[in-house]
């Protein structure tokens, strides 16, 4: 399904964008997605929608696109109440610079919702990955602002070369790794390791790492219920020695780290079940 501007429901196989739109042409633009539920009452909910909203406002200064909020949350509303179709689905919604042939008209913004693919249902149950290096140094962002570090931009063609990488190894999913000896973060999703009771992501100043939703939402319920948790670079070398470690995202959820460059890693069913709960709270 897919809703245009003013809310208009769109055949899911019609055309939606003109040919010279700069999202398509150039790459020019950002998106957001997240999990929806539908309830027994037929009400679809999106999954920590404030948070996405207020981190594509930021992606959206740092590329210059006008962001009108009230419009996207009435479009974000069309869209969820349009959507009928039982148990978990994705919505997705993008904003681009516009047609490269009209500088002068709104940037373009458009809103799909489709079923949540059973592939990553499963994944949720634990993962395989391999390291990959990314060919950057850990602090490659920090003086660099238009390198757009940190911008959830549609520029995505490397995150697929590296999904494509990950099925040519055998493996689920590939971790980037810094050219100085860091792991930093999955394609698609964020690394949380524990050490202890001591929860750890990658830190976000200088990495270029995407600030992401669920790992802020499991962070926030963790640290509500007394877990230290903390933002801070670690040598690739010592993830084989964490008590755990997971790739999270918004239709993942918490998975696990079953297997990392085809060593076992350490699997605890009560902390799986703890980020579970704290990213649903």
């Amino acid at each position: 399904m897919a809703v245009m501007g003013e809310g208009v429901v769109a055949d899911p196989h019609a055309p939606v964008l003109c040919g010279d739109d700069l999202g398509l042409t150039r790459g020019d633009g950002c998106f957001e997605a997240t999990r929806v539920v539908v309830g027994d009452d037929g009400v679809a909910r999106a999954d920590h929608l404030d948070a996405h909203l207020a981190r594509m406002a930021r992606s959206a200064a740092e590329l210059e696109i006008p962001f009108d909020e009230p419009a996207w949350r009435e479009l974000l509303e069309a869209a969820l109440g349009a959507w009928r179709r039982p148990g978990e689905g994705v919505i997705r919604w993008e904003l681009t610079r516009g047609r490269e042939i009209a500088p002068n008209d709104p940037p373009t913004g458009i809103v799909t919702v489709f079923p949540m693919d059973a592939a990553t249902m499963r994944q949720r149950t634990g993962v395989t990955a391999a390291t990959l290096p990314i060919g950057r140094p850990s602090d490659a962002f920090a003086d660099a602002p238009w390198l757009l570090g940190g911008v959830k931009t549609v520029s995505y063609a490397m995150n697929m070369a590296a999904g494509r990488e990950a099925r040519r190894r055998g493996v689920d999913d590939v971790l980037f790794t810094s050219t100085d000896g860091f792991a930093l973060e999955a394609p698609r999703s964020a690394l949380i390791w524990r050490v202890g009771d001591r929860l750890r992501t990658t830190r976000h100043d200088g990495t270029g790492v995407l600030r992401s939703i669920t790992q802020a939402a499991i962070f926030d319920a963790a640290e509500a219920d007394g877990v230290d948790v903390g933002y801070e670079l670690i040598p690739v070398v010592e993830l084989p020695g964490v008590d755990q470690a997971w790739l999270v995202s918004s239709g993942r959820l918490g998975a696990p780290i079953l297997e990392l460059d085809g060593r076992p890693m350490p699997n605890d069913d009560a902390w799986n079940e703890r980020l579970a709960a704290w990213f649903e709270r």
